[in-house]
């Protein structure tokens, strides 16, 4: 019963489980954002009190606390399209599959043909004063493909330094993310939590409306995995009415 669970004393928090997000006002499903390392509610308070001032020694007559914020934060393990797209304020483009002809570079020994496509295959290049005269380069001896363009070989057999090089390729469908070109995403946020110090029992929590910031830092190159660490603001969402329910976020367990 209902009265039995606001009863209970016992209650340790050891809290796994799934986050799902949405954007607030959309009207889609909230859907799993994937591993969640950490998330956490930290609250602020402004705090105002009055001295008093009625007998010696001091202390405080009077004091008023009001919440100032309180700020969402989560470390983020997978670092999926959309996860990412949100951390780096970012729009992403869905580049479909195809092939390029004649992309034109000019040849430095040793250095990367950084080609408008990632992952290129069957990768043919050529080299001549136009793509319509070029003649085909042997790849042994010359260049190597690799996911971000050619690299080309410090003593490359058939190429000089200043050769107009012809490359043409295919390539797989891939997701391209813009960095920093559109404002903080708002999300409204569920958490489904299960408490592994007391058997299991559910532990949800709904942040109604919350803004995303930017990841803290993009890890590129590091030991470990990966992790995007976000923060935002919880906001006060407007649709929530109605005596005793909160406009910020509600917690149900059991």
């Amino acid at each position: 019963m209902a009265i039995e669970v606001t009863k209970q004393i016992y209650k340790p928090s050891m809290t796994v489980g799934q986050v799902y997000a949405a954007v607030y006002g959309a009207a889609v499903l909230p859907m799993p954002v994937g591993n969640v390392l950490e998330l956490s509610l930290e609250h602020s308070e402004d705090v105002q009190t009055q001295d008093d001032m009625t007998r010696l020694g001091g202390g405080t007559y009077a004091e008023v606390r009001r919440v100032k914020e309180v700020k969402v934060k989560m470390k983020l393990a997978d670092l999926n399209v959309v996860n990412l797209a949100r951390s780096v304020l970012g729009n992403v483009a869905a580049i479909g599959a195809g092939t390029v002809v004649d992309e034109p570079f000019v040849a430095t020994p040793g250095g990367l043909l950084a080609l408008e496509h990632i992952n290129a295959t069957d990768v043919v290049v050529k080299k001549g004063p136009d793509a319509l005269t070029a003649t085909v380069v042997n790849m042994a001896g010359n260049y190597v493909p690799q996911p971000e363009g050619v690299v080309l070989q410090a003593e490359p057999a058939g190429i000089t330094g200043g050769d107009l090089l012809w490359v043409s390729y295919s390539y797989g469908a891939y997701a391209a993310i813009e960095a920093l070109t559109t404002k903080a995403v708002e999300l409204h946020l569920l958490f489904g939590g299960l408490n592994e110090a007391d058997s299991g029992n559910p532990r949800v929590v709904d942040i109604f409306r919350t803004s995303q910031g930017v990841t803290k830092q993009l890890g590129l190159v590091n030991k470990g995995f990966n992790t995007l660490d976000v923060e935002g603001t919880v906001l006060m969402d407007p649709t929530k009415v109605g005596a005793g329910l909160s406009r910020y976020y509600r917690a149900r367990m059991s």
